[in-house]
């Protein structure tokens, strides 16, 4: 990754989400502490491991677009922030940790996944997912815009979200190999219905697809 980050004080990244138009009641939600910050838009050849970030700051934070080839992927407590003052495009996302993912534009992945409840996700703009996945507690805090795509989720998850969605049935969107039958184990505790967690993370981690072909 071709990271030229510099840091800033929680008032200087306070002034710069100001001059993106970045709501109050986004960042608010941050640590108020120092951040890097990347200048411009940042293409990444292959995955973003959130996780895995090496950062003098408390979160990477980068004024303008983020673009991914492969996944976006968290699954550990304590990762740094995520801040984008455009658009994020992604092979993938997978959220399974304590992630703060803020975006002022609009997402637009293969498939975006959120496992678990201690996040922070605010979109200001659309998500587009070719499969949104919502699991174990887990809805995003804010999209702004539509949510198009079919969504793999339990009818309470479906019930929190303010945006009109497309309920999607596990069997018509996804692989077969990434259905999870009646009483098959899943160390991932997944609750959206027919969905297998494991082997869903497995193929997104790898960059490898898991939408069915349209007949």
């Amino acid at each position: 990754m071709n990271l030229t980050a510099t840091s800033h004080s929680w008032d200087e990244s306070v002034a710069l989400f100001e001059r993106r138009g970045l709501p109050e009641s986004s960042y608010e939600n941050l640590y108020d502490e120092t951040y890097d910050v990347h200048p411009g838009s940042l293409a990444v050849d292959g995955e973003l491991d959130l996780d895995a970030l090496d950062l003098h700051g408390t979160g990477l934070v980068v004024d303008g677009d983020l673009t991914v080839t492969g996944p976006v992927l968290n699954l550990d407590d304590g990762c740094p922030a995520l801040v984008v003052l455009g658009d994020l495009t992604a092979g993938a996302v997978y959220l399974g940790g304590d992630a703060k993912l803020l975006v002022r534009g609009s997402v637009k992945a293969g498939a975006f996944v959120g496992h678990m409840t201690d996040k922070l996700v605010m979109i200001g703009g659309d998500l587009a997912a070719g499969v949104t996945v919502l699991s174990n507690g887990f809805f995003p805090d804010l999209v702004g815009g539509a949510l198009t795509g079919p969504v793999l989720a339990p009818a309470y998850a479906l019930a929190e979200l303010e945006n009109e969605v497309t309920e999607g049935v596990a069997a018509e969107v996804l692989l077969p190999e990434l259905l999870r039958a009646d009483g098959e184990e899943d160390e991932r505790f997944f609750d959206a219905p027919g969905v297998h967690g494991d082997r869903l993370f497995a193929r997104l981690e790898a960059g490898r697809p898991v939408l069915r072909l349209p007949a």
